[in-house]
Parts: C-alpha cells; structure tokens; sequence
C-alpha cells in the first residue's frame, strides 16, 4: 500500500512537471510572422515563410482588403515579425517584388529574439 502512494506522488509530480513545460511552450509561442502578398504578384510567393519554426506564421493576400493600409505594406511580399502583438521587425522584397531576406536570417531573428526573452 506504501509503495502505491509513492507511485501516485510520483505521477502527480510527473504531470505537474509536463504541465509547467505547456505553459513555457505556450508563453514562447508569442512570437508571430505575418507574410503579405497580393494576387499579381504569387510567382514571386515566399515558399518557405510556413517552415519557420518557434513562431506562429499567418499567410494573407491583401488584394482588396484593409490589411494594406492596416499594417502600411509598400511592397509586397513583405513579412512582418510581432512578438506579444507589437511589430519588432519588416523584411521587404527588393524592386523586382522578390523577397530579399533568407529563411536562414528570418529564423535567426526570430530565435535571437526568443532567447532574448529568458
């Protein structure tokens, strides 16, 4: 009968613990990528803005939608990097309307960023 106690102690610790880790996991997750573009210009799409990892990515065309003038895009793709809802950093595609930025650079931000917050 003793030995079942520790067993259930040690289970609730257990659960306990891998609740804690959630709740870290879900904290970092405060870190948003906001992709734009527009209907026109898809051949020049960012394939790889939904392999960023350690972020949430959203992907949205802002051909006849507020969004333009809500997040103030010039030129698109233009991916925008949030962290708890305020923008922290733009990357912005070159005259050709071809994304200049890396997913290596992008995820390097966004990592050193994390980090940053511990």
């Amino acid at each position: 009968m003793k030995h079942l106690k520790t067993v259930w102690k040690t289970l609730l610790i257990y659960f306990f613990v891998l609740a804690l880790l959630l709740v870290c996991v879900t904290c970092s997750a405060q870190v948003t990528a906001m992709q734009f573009n527009a209907s026109w210009n898809e051949q020049n799409g960012v394939e790889w803005f939904n392999k960023l990892g350690d972020c949430d990515t959203e992907s949205h065309m802002i051909d006849g939608s507020d969004m333009q003038e809500k997040y103030k895009i010039a030129v698109v793709p233009t991916i925008i990097i949030f962290d708890d809802g305020e923008e922290v950093k733009r990357f912005q595609a070159d005259l050709s309307f071809k994304m200049k930025a890396t997913r290596e650079e992008i995820q390097d931000y966004i990592d050193e960023l994390i980090i940053s917050k511990f």
